[in-house]
C-alpha cells in the first residue's frame, strides 16, 4: 500500500493517530484545569507507567489542552544528573518577559524578574547575557536553601500571572530523574501555591515507583497529586487504535489479523504502532491478512532490537546486563531479588548494588518491597534474543563489586 498514507507514528512521543483509552485521563486533567482557572483548587497529576505506554503522549495532550483554557505552560523533561534550577529558570525568564508586556501586570513582573536573577545568582544559573546580581531584589528568594527559595520564587512569578489574569501550568517529564532535593523542593513549591490559592498546576510523567519517591520526598505529596496508572490498553481500545487509523485511510483488517497484531503487542501504545506501521508497509492491498502481520512481526521486531530495546541495553555496564539477563532467565517478571541472585550464583548483598543502579537508571523498579521488574515491556525477550549465549557461571559478582573476570581466570586465594 502506499507509504505516503501509512497513519502509523512510532517513535517516541510522536502523537498516535487515535488517541485510544486515555479518555479518563485527559478527562481528569481538563477538570483540573478548569478549576484552577476558575479560582478552585485542584490537584495535578503524576502519571505513572512503564515505557513505550504513551506517558509523554498524554503529558503532551494534557499540554494542549492547558493552552486552549489560555494557560501559560513551562514543559521540561529532566535528563538524568541536572539539576532542576538550572531548567526552570530559563523558562521562568521568558514567562516573565511575556508578562512585563502587559500593562496590568507589568510591575510585579519586573519585580519578579529581580527576584529571578537574585534565584539564579544564589545557585549559580546563567542564562544568555543576564547578568544575575545586578538589579537582583536581595532578601527573597536567595537563602541557598532551595525548599525556602524556590516557593518564594514561585510565589513572585504566580503572584504577576494572577496580575495579568494568566494561569501557570508547569509540565515535566521524567520526573523520576529529579534528586531527591529538587523533587522535595518542587512538592514544597507547589504545596505553597495550592494554600495561596494562586493559579497554577502542575503535571508529570515518571516511572511506576516516582510515587514513591514523591512520598519519600515529602508525606504530603500523596495528597497533592493524583497518581493515573498509565499502563497496556485494554483490548476493546487497543483494537481501535489500529483499526480507527485504517478505516480513514480505508483499509480494512481480517478479524484474525487484528487478533494476532494485539496478541503480538499485549496492548501496549508504542507497540501497536510499531505494528502497524510495519503491517502497512508489509500489506499489498486491502484487506490486510494474518500473513502481512506474520511478515511485519519480524521487520517490528527488527526495529524495536535495534532502536527502542538496544539504546537502553547500550547504557549498562557488563555487570548491569549480566543482572537484568538473569532477569530475564526467569521470565518477564517481576522476579524476588534473592531469585535473581540466585541465577547470578551470587549472593543478594552482593548483587544490591547493581539493583540499586539499575533503578536509578530507570531500567529496572520494585513494584512491591524484594521485587524487581522491567520498565520496558517485552525487554526480557529483547534480552533473550540479543544475549542468546550468557552464561552466568562467567560473571562474578563480589560484595566489594570490584571483579568481572571469567571464573576460570579468577586468582587463586
Amino acid at each position: 500500500m502506499d507509504p505516503v498514507k501509512n497513519p502509523f507514528a512510532p517513535g517516541a512521543g510522536n502523537n498516535p493517530p487515535e488517541m485510544a483509552g486515555r479518555e479518563r485521563t485527559l478527562e481528569d486533567a481538563r477538570i483540573a484545569l478548569k478549576r484552577i482557572r476558575a479560582g478552585k483548587h485542584a490537584r495535578g497529576q503524576f502519571l505513572l507507567g512503564l515505557r513505550g505506554v504513551g506517558k509523554t503522549v498524554l503529558l503532551n495532550r494534557i499540554e494542549y489542552l492547558a493552552s486552549q483554557e489560555k494557560y501559560q505552560t513551562i514543559v521540561l523533561e529532566a535528563p538524568e544528573d541536572q539539576k532542576l534550577v538550572q531548567m526552570l529558570v530559563p523558562r521562568l525568564r521568558a514567562l516573565l518577559l511575556r508578562l512585563s508586556r502587559i500593562e496590568r501586570s507589568k510591575d510585579l513582573a519586573n519585580r519578579s524578574m529581580k527576584v529571578l536573577r537574585a534565584f539564579a545568582g544564589v545557585f549559580k544559573v546563567t542564562i544568555g547575557d543576564v547578568e544575575f546580581g545586578v538589579g537582583s531584589e536581595p532578601g527573597t528568594a536567595d537563602s541557598g536553601n532551595l525548599e525556602i527559595d524556590l516557593p518564594e520564587l514561585f510565589q513572585t512569578v504566580l503572584e504577576a500571572a494572577k496580575g495579568a489574569d494568566e494561569a501557570v501550568a508547569l509540565f515535566i517529564d521524567e520526573v523520576q530523574y529529579l534528586s531527591t532535593k529538587d523533587l522535595s523542593a518542587l512538592i514544597v513549591a507547589v504545596h505553597r501555591m495550592s494554600q495561596k490559592q494562586l493559579p497554577f498546576i502542575l503535571f508529570g510523567a515518571g516511572l511506576p515507583q516516582l510515587a514513591a519517591l514523591a512520598g519519600e520526598a515529602k508525606s504530603y505529596a500523596e495528597r497533592l497529586f493524583n497518581y493515573p496508572e498509565i499502563g497496556a490498553l485494554e483490548e476493546g481500545a487497543a483494537r481501535e487504535a489500529i483499526v480507527a487509523p485504517l478505516e480513514k485511510e480505508g483499509v480494512a483488517i481480517e478479524p484474525q489479523a487484528l487478533d494476532l497484531m494485539v496478541r503480538q503487542t499485549q496492548g501496549y501504545p508504542y507497540f501497536l504502532q510499531e505494528w502497524g506501521y510495519h503491517t502497512w508497509e508489509v500489506a499489498s492491498a486491502s484487506p490486510i491478512t494474518p500473513n502481512d502481520v506474520t511478515q511485519a512481526t519480524n521487520q517490528a521486531l527488527r526495529a524495536l532490537d535495534q532502536g527502542f530495546f538496544r539504546v537502553r541495553l547500550d547504557r549498562l555496564t557488563p555487570k548491569e546486563r549480566s543482572y537484568v539477563r538473569a532477569m530475564a532467565e526467569l521470565g518477564p517478571g517481576p522476579h524476588r531479588s534473592g531469585e535473581i541472585a540466585q541465577v547470578l550464583k551470587s549472593e543478594v548483598t552482593a548483587v544490591g548494588p547493581l539493583r540499586n543502579g539499575l533503578i536509578k537508571k530507570g531500567m529496572i523498579y520494585s513494584p512491591k518491597h524484594g521485587d524487581t521488574a522491567f520498565t520496558v515491556p517485552m525487554f526480557d525477550q529483547f534480552l533473550l534474543r540479543s544475549m542468546p549465549d550468557w552464561n552466568p557461571g562467567e560473571t562474578v559478582i563480589t560484595d566489594d563489586d570490584t571483579e568481572h573476570l571469567p571464573r576460570s581466570r579468577k586468582a587463586k586465594p
